[in-house]
């Protein structure tokens, strides 16, 4: 994984010529830094994408259980939620950047856990992200107000502590405002947006807390990307109807805008809690929704089965002679909650190609592998294994 020391003053750009400060997460508690060079003439970067991260009442139960159980290890957890991601581990922290979707806010210190419908769930939800290798995470969403201005601060602040970047939540007016940042000499840009905070209202005077969807204010945040030297801003958008595989209008009237405006390179979205097709609009992809990555969806029978399936997108960045940026078709590669055993995050195709893998664990991927093949058709490739 290529991770990254991330500008955090809002409105400016920070580059270094062939030069950039690496912060790589070598283990779940710990960063260091060092300084390397880039290549001259960077061809593409990796890129890896994933809905939304649902810490459920049962899941923390569950890493409560597992930090129990470890507690013995060098490494002290309240909380241990990496297990649940080690299947899909590789596939993450292969990329050049990889990107989740945090949907619920962390509990400020030393107030009382939280989950449905106000979320305040533990810190090292966090220490799992980064310890699967990603390297920033999309929070804007319709939890992100649950526990107030403390829960914000508290997020940002977490996943900070464990090397992750984030958009879409600001602890000053500053930091809501667009970043650059540089990655094998590319400047990018990552903006983050949602639909709504479930009826609660931030006073007016922190509205610049989150980022609410509004075609004009991120045309207007993309455009000043533009000026800070973005060669490819990504917009991360919290949205969609709960439950529907299909794009609502709200949705396909938005990102028509969006990628007409030139201004966009990519949108992935989030929230449906089920997969959403995937479509090229305006010569731009746009990824509508990727499900719940992790979650314990479905929950009782008002959740269809497939609020369970998800994907990681992949896809590559190259800057063409004439400085456009152009992303590779996306690939998808399928994912399911494995309740059953720990809420594991399966990487569908591997697993159903393990020889460890159990008649009845596989009778359960290979329907998951369906329904999500019915949405996605071709943009699922035929499994590889990494080298």
């Amino acid at each position: 994984m290529f991770a990254l020391a991330f500008i955090t003053t809002g409105c400016t750009s920070t580059t270094s010529g062939t030069t950039s400060s690496i912060t790589t997460t070598s283990s779940a508690t710990a960063t260091s830094s060092t300084t390397t060079t880039a290549a001259s003439n960077p061809t593409s970067i990796t890129f890896a994408f994933t809905g939304d991260v649902l810490s459920h009442t049962p899941l923390i139960d569950q890493a409560k259980r597992t930090a129990i159980a470890n507690s013995t290890t060098e490494i002290q957890l309240d909380y241990d939620f990496r297990p649940m991601f080690l299947d899909i581990k590789p596939l993450v922290s292969g990329v050049d950047i990889a990107v989740c979707h945090l949907e619920t806010p962390i509990a400020p210190d030393g107030k009382e856990l939280s989950t449905y419908p106000f979320f305040g769930v533990p810190k090292e939800i966090t220490t799992a992200i980064a310890d699967a290798g990603f390297d920033r995470c999309s929070t804007a969403s319709n939890h992100a107000y649950d526990r107030g201005n403390d829960g914000i601060d508290a997020t940002v602040n977490a996943l900070l502590t464990t090397g992750v970047e984030q958009s879409g939540m600001a602890r000053t007016p500053e930091e809501i405002e667009p970043r650059i940042f540089t990655v094998r000499g590319i400047k990018l840009c990552h903006l983050s947006y949602t639909f709504s905070y479930n009826g609660l209202t931030m006073p007016d005077e922190t509205k610049w807390r989150s980022a609410i969807i509004n075609t004009q204010r991120i045309l207007r945040d993309a455009k000043r990307a533009r000026e800070l030297g973005s060669q490819a801003t990504i917009v991360s958008m919290h949205w969609g109807t709960e439950k529907e595989s299909a794009a609502n209008s709200m949705q396909t009237s938005i990102a028509d805008e969006l990628t007409a405006s030139g201004l966009v390179d990519l949108i992935v979205g989030h929230h449906a809690h089920v997969v959403q097709p995937t479509k090229q609009v305006n010569g731009i992809w746009v990824m509508y929704g990727l499900g719940n990555v992790l979650s314990n969806l479905p929950t009782d029978e008002r959740w269809p089965i497939n609020s369970q399936d998800a994907v990681i997108a992949t896809t590559s960045l190259t800057i063409s002679s004439s400085g456009k940026a152009v992303f590779e078709k996306p690939v998808m590669h399928p994912t399911w909650v494995d309740k059953t055993h720990g809420w594991v995050i399966r990487d569908v195709q591997k697993s159903l190609q393990s020889i460890t893998t159990s008649q009845g664990l596989a009778r359960e991927l290979e329907l998951s592998l369906g329904r999500t093949t019915q949405v996605l058709g071709d943009f699922i490739s035929p499994y590889q294994s990494l080298p």
